[in-house]
């Protein structure tokens, strides 16, 4: 079992990050760095297939467990990403039940799933199907996103769905939902987040939280919250806060 299932079903603390820069070279530095994994964003960057298979082949062969988050729920999108190589899915927008057992069943084949049957990079090109066949049933994995005033108050329904191996919060959408976006002080996005904490702390399944800001002591806040499944910034803030940091203390 690949680390990231493995330290996931333990209900273990596990870093990784974002990319959204869609170059290999960042890819490989950030793999190389020491995070467990890194999720190819394919919603909120120009991030196109064939440049995510490149990423994600970069993060693999890096021994760096390669995930995507992809645009939405849609089972020819999982089924595509999946075809490249990506271990696992990161599925934005999940707010049921019924919703997250799509994404399930959107990652696995018949009879758990019904995603159709290709032979691209993932399956060695139509030379190991059927050691993907077992490798997809045992290591993959699927991440819904928790975004919205509705997800939070299905989150036990949605845990509760075979296949699903955890949730990551994402706060402005969810602060958005509340016709508030960006206003994390706000008492009423407060409340909600609480909503989410009554539910970590009694679940089987990780929580987690991405965390903006390239700073540990705002990551050690939501380690001590409870999450386990800790996003730690992203590719450009690493970039553009050395930058900004190192040329403020010179000027």
């Amino acid at each position: 079992m690949n680390l990231l299932k493995n330290k996931l079903k333990k209900g273990e603390i596990t870093f990784g990050s974002w990319i959204t820069i869609g170059n290999p070279v960042v890819a490989e530095i950030m793999a190389n760095s020491g995070f467990e994994w890194l999720t190819v964003d394919m919603e909120h960057s120009s991030i196109t297939l064939e440049v995510a298979q490149d990423l994600i082949r970069t993060i693999e062969l890096s021994n760096c467990i390669p995930l995507v988050r992809i645009s939405e729920n849609n089972p020819i999108i999982i089924k595509r990403v999946m075809d490249a190589g990506a271990h696992g899915v990161i599925v934005p927008m999940v707010n049921t039940r019924e919703e997250a057992e799509r994404a399930v069943k959107s990652v696995r084949y018949p009879p758990k799933g019904f995603r159709g049957v290709g032979l691209a990079r993932a399956q060695k090109y139509g030379f190991d199907f059927e050691g993907y066949k077992k490798w997809l049933e045992k290591e993959s994995i699927v991440i819904v996103q928790i975004e919205h005033v509705d997800a939070v108050k299905n989150l036990k329904e949605i845990l509760s769905v075979d296949g699903v191996d955890g949730f990551i919060v994402g706060p402005y959408d969810i602060s958005g939902s509340l016709g508030m976006p960006g206003e994390f002080n706000n008492p009423k996005f407060k409340k909600i987040i609480k909503e989410v904490m009554d539910v970590v702390k009694n679940s089987k399944k990780p929580g987690g939280f991405h965390v903006i800001p390239p700073d540990d002591k705002e990551v050690q806040k939501f380690i001590d919250m409870g999450y386990k499944f800790i996003a730690i910034s992203l590719d450009t803030l690493f970039l553009g806060t050395l930058c900004k940091n190192m040329l403020k203390k010179l000027k």
